[in-house]
This record gives C-alpha cells, sequence and structure tokens, in this order.
C-alpha cells in the first residue's frame, strides 16, 4: 500500500510543478494575444492545478485524511486506480509542456 501512495503523491507534486510552468506560458501568452484559445488553456490549466494542488493537500497535510489514505483501511484498488490516473496525467502534462516548449 505504501508504494501506491508515494507514487501518487509524487506524481500529485509533479503535476502541480508542471501545471505551474504551463499557466505562466499561457498566461504570457494571453497577455501577449488576448485569444479566446489561449484564454481556455489557462483556464483549464488553473482547474486542473486546483484539482492536483487539493490531491496533494489531502495526501500530505490534511491530518485525518492523510492520515487514513496512508493507512491500510484504503483498498488497494483504489490506491492502484488513483495512482494510475495521477501517473497518467503527469505523463500528459509532460507531453504538453515538451509541445508548448518546443
Amino acid at each position: 500500500m505504501g508504494l501506491w501512495f508515494d507514487v501518487a503523491r509524487v506524481s500529485a507534486g509533479l503535476n502541480v510543478a508542471l501545471l505551474l510552468a504551463l499557466v505562466w506560458v499561457w498566461g504570457r501568452n494571453y497577455l501577449q494575444f488576448r485569444s479566446k484559445h489561449t484564454l481556455g488553456l489557462v483556464m483549464f490549466g488553473g482547474f486542473l492545478l486546483g484539482e492536483n494542488a487539493l490531491a496533494l493537500y489531502i495526501y500530505l497535510v490534511d491530518p485525518m485524511l492523510s492520515a487514513w489514505f496512508a493507512s491500510e483501511a484504503v483498498p488497494s484498488v483504489a490506491w492502484r486506480a488513483m495512482m494510475a490516473l495521477h501517473l497518467l496525467q503527469t505523463v500528459g502534462l509532460v507531453f504538453l509542456v515538451w509541445i508548448t516548449w518546443d
């Protein structure tokens, strides 16, 4: 169980860092071009950043939920699913960062 928890936490933290970089670039582009497309990217990145920041808060900071997630009370199938979602999101964000900075 600890491995799934660690992978989910690291992946969520990496997602936050990647999304901060993307929102910064997209926000800068919006200020320069003022197009609806770049505004949509900023909004998408902002909402996804909020979701990952909340997950990271729950995994690391919240006293009740972080203890519950770290315990054996959460079924391993649920942890595998959460880890897979965070990991797939990380792969997608790495690709977005790559094409954004290319």
